[in-house]
């Protein structure tokens, strides 16, 4: 296909359907089609674009790598096209639909949660959707619409993707409260006494900052459980005579409950941001959720 001319505009919204849904019969239904039209339209979409674009298996049709390359920029240009017939104007009183969130075990209980409370709020019928971390490309689940915005550590961001400051966090040392260590600055001799706590998103690895900083001065701790949910490890803790490394944010309601220790590991600070795909940066729903989310955040 060279000319604009020589292709139905409409195809692309079969594309953009065949492409997030993996089955002609799903992509008629969302589209209220028959499936022999959007068949129909798929064999057209193939002349246009000189490929196969998508390949029937067993359980489904795959796309093509020419699909996949496509797949980003049409769903951009409906995107715009949409915008184009769909007035500026939001006011979230009203404004219905869903958004789709993504963080991390810690990011959901200090920024999710309350923005949760403050859509509640301010914009009573939006649905909220919160998936956690993924280990799939951010950018092709945003670029599928799939994710409005991922709320993360700068360290684990799509570089490519926009992004905006919310906020920096500390890690701080904490114990249950009737821990054996009793003054309120340790030693890293006493710190690396007792066994320690430590949340992993997968739970597969006794490894993190703490400890990256600890090899740094030529120490080492012992980390005797490693769980995927901060939850969990505040609930361990109140077991033994373990320690653990946590989040600041995580502590405005624990901090009664726990013992607080500084010490003189140096520990990079927690850089938070949200990103989000370019094709959504202009849309006044996407502006009003990032303006809310960021004073959320600085709360």
């Amino acid at each position: 296909m060279n000319n604009i001319k020589n292709i139905d505009l409409n195809l692309l919204t079969v594309f953009d359907a065949l492409f997030d849904e993996r089955s002609v019969t799903r992509a008629a239904g969302r589209l209220s089609l028959t499936q022999p039209t959007v068949s129909g339209m798929l064999q057209r979409l193939r002349r246009a674009f000189a490929d196969e674009l998508f390949v029937r298996t067993s359980h489904g049709i795959i796309p093509t790598p020419r699909s996949e390359a496509l797949a980003g920029p049409i769903k951009e240009l409906l995107a715009g096209a949409q915008r184009l017939m769909t007035a500026q104007a939001f006011n979230p009183a009203s404004a219905e639909g869903s958004i789709k969130l993504c963080a991390s075990d810690y990011l959901q209980h200090a920024v999710i949660a309350p923005l949760i409370a403050a859509l509640r709020q301010r914009a009573p019928r939006l649905k909220v959707l919160v998936a956690p971390r993924q280990e799939s490309p951010l950018a092709d689940l945003m670029a599928r619409g799939e994710i409005d915005l991922y709320i993360c550590n700068r360290e684990v961001a799509e570089p490519d993707l926009p992004s905006r400051q919310l906020y920096r966090d500390r890690y701080i040392c904490v114990a249950r409260k009737d821990h054996p260590l009793k003054a309120r600055r340790i030693s890293l001799s006493e710190l690396c006494t007792f066994d320690h706590l430590l949340v992993h998103p997968t739970g597969r690895s006794l490894w993190g900052p703490v400890d990256t900083a600890l090899s740094a001065v030529g120490r080492a701790r012992r980390v005797a459980v490693a769980v995927p949910t901060f939850p969990i490890l505040f609930e361990l803790l109140k077991c033994e005579d373990f320690l653990a490394f946590v989040p600041e944010r995580l502590l405005r309601k624990r901090r009664r409950d726990l013992r607080i220790f500084e010490t003189e590991l140096k520990i990079p600070s927690i850089n938070i941001i949200a990103s989000w795909h370019q094709r959504v940066s202009r849309d006044a729903r996407h502006q009003w959720l990032r303006e809310t989310v960021a004073a959320v955040a600085a709360d």
